[in-house]
């Protein structure tokens, strides 16, 4: 009986072991709010001072931009929107025939909107804001919680994948093609996809652009994937890695080399992340990178001058920040 005892006891200590935790390069300066969800912009002229865009989801919220050391850069940073939530950033949108610009997109939750600003110089381009589920008849369904980019490798058309606070079992996600043209920039609703298990909520989004396969958090059940191109289908491709997390299945990252990629996503209640093989949809290891509460998290694999030099990898931290971890500190390649 004694044995017995001692054999549960240590069996209990072992499950609550923490996983060792892998400090980060970085902290950055904090915002006055509530960090969400970041965004990396490569600077094609000079990797070395390239931007990390963060929302500060409040109702008196703002975009704030780091630079790699961690500090706000203020000339950058924008402010005055309504409880902005998720962000992503594409590069080469066209404006017109002989123009193009990086862009971010971002939800202002409490306008029901979209935001689209250009990327270095921060300039609105969305005449306000496209306005989003407004054919919502629920109760907070017409609210924009997680939001993605995708630029289609067939016509490099832009388009916005946006989440909601609520929504029904099928046609959770709505997808809006971004385009410009001779009276000015434009959002159209192109389709309504995605099943909900009901359980929370759909925040997370990511998109693989070159493989055009959408990947979202269905928090409290599990990853779920679909064709990013509108004329692939609305089929589910599959729905996994549930079983892997505490509870809330949170931000998503992709990290694509030449012969391996991950799909890296926020087990927020244990405080860790989780690491799956972006081929196989496999589980490979969990990691303690020392955050806690992680709403959004985003990555690079391209070298950020000699203080990155293997990537990048960014999450959300409760304590109003983000943490910036070298990419060669996952030991993805391992």
């Amino acid at each position: 009986m004694k044995n017995s005892l001692i054999f549960v006891i240590l069996l209990v200590i072992s499950c609550n072991k923490k996983l060792p935790e892998i400090s980060p390069d970085v902290i950055t300066e904090s915002t006055l709010h509530d960090t969400d969800d970041p965004a990396i912009w490569v600077n094609p002229k000079d990797a070395s001072k390239s931007i990390i865009f963060g929302t500060d989801k409040n109702t008196e919220g703002a975009i704030y931009a780091f630079d790699l050391d961690g500090k706000i850069i203020q000339e950058k940073t924008i402010k005055g929107f309504k409880r902005p939530n998720n962000i992503d950033l594409e590069y080469g949108f066209k404006l017109n025939d002989s123009s193009k610009t990086d862009v971010i997109v971002f939800t202002e939750r409490e306008r029901q909107k979209i935001r689209l600003f250009s990327v270095p110089d921060m300039k609105p381009l969305d005449n306000g804001g496209f306005p989003v589920f407004s054919d919502a008849t629920e109760l907070d369904a017409n609210l924009p919680m997680g939001v993605a980019i995708y630029k289609s490798p067939k016509d490099n058309n832009l388009y916005a994948i946006v989440g909601r606070k609520t929504g029904p079992e099928n046609n959770y996600l709505y997808q809006y093609l971004i385009k410009s043209d001779s009276l000015g920039i434009h959002s159209k609703l192109v389709r309504k996809f995605g099943k909900f298990s009901g359980k929370k909520e759909i925040e997370a989004i990511a998109v693989d652009d070159e493989a055009g396969i959408i990947y979202y958090s269905d928090e409290m059940h599990c990853i779920r994937k679909y064709h990013a191109e509108p004329s692939d289908g609305d089929k589910e491709i599959l729905c996994f890695g549930g079983q892997y997390f505490k509870r809330d299945i949170e931000g998503i990252a992709i990290a694509k080399y030449d012969d391996k990629s991950f799909l890296i996503v926020s087990n927020q209640q244990a405080g860790t992340f989780n690491i799956f093989n972006l081929e196989t949809n496999t589980f490979i290891k969990e990691l303690n990178l020392g955050t806690l509460g992680t709403d959004g998290c985003e990555v690079t694999t391209k070298a950020l001058g000699n203080k990155y030099p293997n990537g990048l990898f960014v999450s959300m931290n409760e304590e109003k920040n983000f943490f910036f971890h070298d990419l060669a500190k996952l030991k993805l390649l391992e």
